[in-house]
């Protein structure tokens, strides 16, 4: 029994040692496999016609974000604040930024902070915004599958690797970082 006990101390030593590289690193590869490309389309969908797009958001980026705020406007984006505006430009951004610090492993703490931010307002958005209350689905039920509650836990699950663990030895922020001897 002992030998039994033994094994499994040991076995549970060398995973907590392969943890410190392998948690990260895989959260990241994950990030990138399954969800960077979607933050990355939503981005497209939100940027402006021409070059000076990045700074002129579409109309269906004020759709996405204050939804009814545009409706209430009657669709006209001039008729929005400047808060609104400058809101949308910072969804955009984040969409593109946030995904590529966490990819590359460039200040990925405060890039999966960021992220987690981004999922929780993108939820109150989809809730209350577009009326999806009735779909955010239920923890402990028997369907997986909501798109907020169950998808959405696991997303900021993942950010919260990220957060707790850093980024891993195959990052630019363990290649920028100081040298201890």
């Amino acid at each position: 029994m002992t030998s039994i006990l033994s094994l499994y101390a040991s076995l549970s030593d060398a995973l907590d040692r392969a943890a410190g590289w392998l948690l990260p690193t895989s959260a990241r590869f994950l990030f990138a496999a399954i969800l960077m490309v979607y933050f990355l389309n939503s981005g497209l969908t939100k940027i402006g016609e021409g070059i000076s797009g990045i700074w002129t958001p579409s109309v269906g980026a004020y759709a996405q974000i204050f939804p009814k705020a545009l409706e209430a406007a009657g669709y006209d984006t001039d008729a929005l604040s400047p808060f609104h505006t400058l809101v949308v430009l910072a969804g955009t951004w984040a969409e593109f930024l946030l995904p590529a610090m966490i990819v590359l492993g460039i200040l990925t703490r405060l890039a999966a902070l960021g992220m987690i931010g981004f999922v929780t307002v993108q939820s109150l958005t989809d809730i209350y915004g577009h009326g999806q209350a009735g779909e955010i689905g239920a923890w402990f039920d028997r369907f997986p599958d909501a798109i907020i509650l169950d998808q959405r836990a696991l997303w900021v699950f993942l950010f919260l690797v990220l957060v707790f663990k850093g980024a891993g030895p195959l990052s630019f922020d363990r290649a920028l970082k100081p040298r201890t001897e």
